[in-house]
């Protein structure tokens, strides 16, 4: 019976998944969500004392993660394993990985060794600081990128101390960029004929993201501070509290201004000379938020969010996670995808938040469990059933070498 595959758009390629944890296999599934062949290559069961890193197989994050994958165990520490990994390689149009570069170096899995052997190959290599450099052998995860690029010093109310944001923003940015930077690839080797080096890593990315935060130093030399829920330079923009709870409003030019005073009853405040401007408005935040929370304390969340949509003022709820997948337009946008697994049964994962018109992406299939798939990717690799037996069988002895 075929596979059920989650798209068209690229299913003309193969894409071999080294990688574990988050930034690397969050690039590798948007290609299996687009119907890439993505074969996720691991140790055997019980061979990968880190192996629990990603927590449990049949766990949330590993179903979100692995979706749309299939799973070929193979021993790296065996030459027969090896062999089999660069029979793989070969068939390839992408490699992701996020080894240590002396571990890529001593697989054989470095970019120079690889496009000797396959000049059409992409390589794509994640990694905590960059391939070169002073930090290149130093283990990276999402916090400490999040602590070096900037992004802790900025989030959490003014003089609260560093604060993490709630979501591997670094690990999830990362292989975002990753995977940018493969298609990008794609593209010129359609016109070159050759592959090349895609490379990123969390502090990259990390730093990325800060976006105008950083630019604001690099340009103006200011080092941003914790603004807490309040935009860093506007107001009012940020959270206000209401008679029954806080919402969100981002009030930026001056129309919207006039109107936000005018929906919330206080028409007078867009005539104050005190705050005709974005800059005065800024300047005397304070005072500005106390009138406005006293002019909202009239009125529930969503009598002022239907105030604000009839008058065009940009407001939101701020919802729990459970409100998010409630709310009729995420249910509309169906960002909530089902997917039936055989010891879970039907499961809902988090669909690519991004929609193409002919070719979308789809959750087609859960999660493997490791080496679901070893027979059937050894055997489309040219190898018999005495081979595949034989290869198998030598991953189980504790004697490897």
């Amino acid at each position: 019976m075929p596979r059920p595959r989650p798209s068209t758009a690229l299913d003309s390629l193969r894409v071999v998944d080294l990688t574990r944890v988050r930034a690397g296999p969050t690039c590798a599934r948007i290609f299996a969500d687009f119907g890439a062949d993505v074969i996720k290559v691991e140790a055997p069961p019980g061979l990968d004392p880190n192996e629990a890193m990603s927590g449990p197989r049949h766990g949330y994050d590993m179903q979100n993660l692995h979706r749309n994958k299939r799973s070929l165990t193979l021993d790296l520490k065996t030459a027969p394993g090896m062999a089999a990994l660069r029979r793989l390689i070969a068939t390839a149009d992408l490699v992701i990985e996020n080894f240590r570069p002396d571990v890529k170096d001593r697989l054989g899995l470095d970019f120079a060794t690889l496009h000797a052997r396959h000049p059409r190959l992409i390589l794509v290599s994640l990694s905590g600081f960059g391939q070169t450099g002073p930090y290149r052998d130093r283990a990276g995860f999402d916090q400490i990128a999040q602590g070096m690029g900037g992004l802790m010093s900025v989030t959490g109310l003014p003089g609260q101390g560093p604060v993490r944001a709630g979501v591997a923003v670094a690990d999830t940015s990362a292989g975002l960029y990753a995977a940018i930077g493969a298609l990008i690839a794609l593209q010129e080797r359609a016109v070159s004929g050759l592959g090349q080096w895609v490379q990123t890593s969390l502090l990259e990315a990390q730093i990325g993201v800060m976006d105008f935060q950083a630019a604001r130093y690099l340009v103006d030399g200011v080092a941003p501070p914790q603004a807490g829920n309040d935009h860093p330079y506007q107001t009012p923009m940020g959270v206000y509290r209401a008679a029954d709870g806080h919402l969100n409003i981002a009030v930026g030019a001056d129309g919207q201004w006039r109107a936000f005073c005018a929906a919330i009853g206080r028409a007078d405040l867009a005539e104050d000379a005190r705050y005709d401007t974005v800059e005065k408005r800024f300047a005397r935040r304070p005072e500005l938020r106390a009138a406005i929370e006293t002019a909202l304390a009239a009125a529930t969340c969503d009598e002022w969010l239907r105030r604000f949509e009839a008058a065009h003022v940009p407001a939101g709820p701020i919802y729990a996670l459970d409100q998010t997948f409630a709310d009729p337009q995420v249910v509309h946008l169906g960002l909530a995808q089902s997917v039936v697994h055989p010891a879970l049964g039907e499961i809902r994962l988090v669909g690519e938040p991004v929609t193409l018109s002919r070719t979308p992406a789809r959750i087609a299939t859960p999660a493997p469990d490791a080496g679901d798939h070893t027979r059937e990717v050894l055997a489309e690799l040219g190898y018999d059933e005495a081979e595949i037996e034989a290869l198998i069988a030598a991953q189980r002895r504790p004697e490897r070498a």
